[in-house]
């Protein structure tokens, strides 16, 4: 874990436990994600859920005009401002989760971070922008997609259509 890094814990009973992976942007499509783990169809109680959420790192030149600690203030509040409705959620349900801030290229740290886990899925919102702007200008999903080691389940917010 980079120095930046931030990792908030709530597990209300501790067993021998398996992982799986929630990335969260802090869209409504990751909160979808984190209802149907809070229902719990898909991932029983043997689960820890880590919630991740990356921050792009800034660059050099930026980096100039702050001290580190205030880049690390500022990454810390972004993971976290993004991550809330997905741990509120998680919480509510009773689903043991960690909150995990991370800085970088998303899709290769989330991929980490999974890694790292031994996580058995990485679950995701999928925002459905299409096959062109997909094509154009990338996505999150589609990277991990291609480079994770485990199944990555994508779950679409009921009413959005693409």
């Amino acid at each position: 874990m980079a120095e930046q890094d931030l990792l908030l814990a709530f597990h209300p009973q501790e067993t021998e436990r398996r992982n799986a992976v929630l990335a969260t942007d802090g869209s409504i499509c990751s909160d979808a994600a984190a209802r149907c783990v809070a229902a719990k169809w898909m991932f029983k109680d043997i689960f820890t859920v880590h919630v991740v959420h990356c921050v792009p790192d800034l660059t050099d030149e930026k980096k100039r005009f702050a001290s580190k600690a205030n880049i690390a203030a500022w990454h810390a509040k972004e993971n976290f401002r993004a991550m809330q409705s997905v741990a509120d959620i998680l919480r509510s349900a009773g689903v043991p989760f960690e909150l995990h801030g991370l800085v970088g290229f998303a899709p290769e740290r989330i991929v980490e971070l999974a890694i790292a886990l031994e996580a058995d899925a990485i679950l995701m919102g999928a925002h459905g922008q299409g096959a062109f702007l997909d094509a154009e200008i990338g996505s999150v999903a589609g990277r991990v997609l291609a480079y994770a080691h485990c199944p990555v389940l994508l779950v679409k917010a009921a009413g959005r259509v693409s």
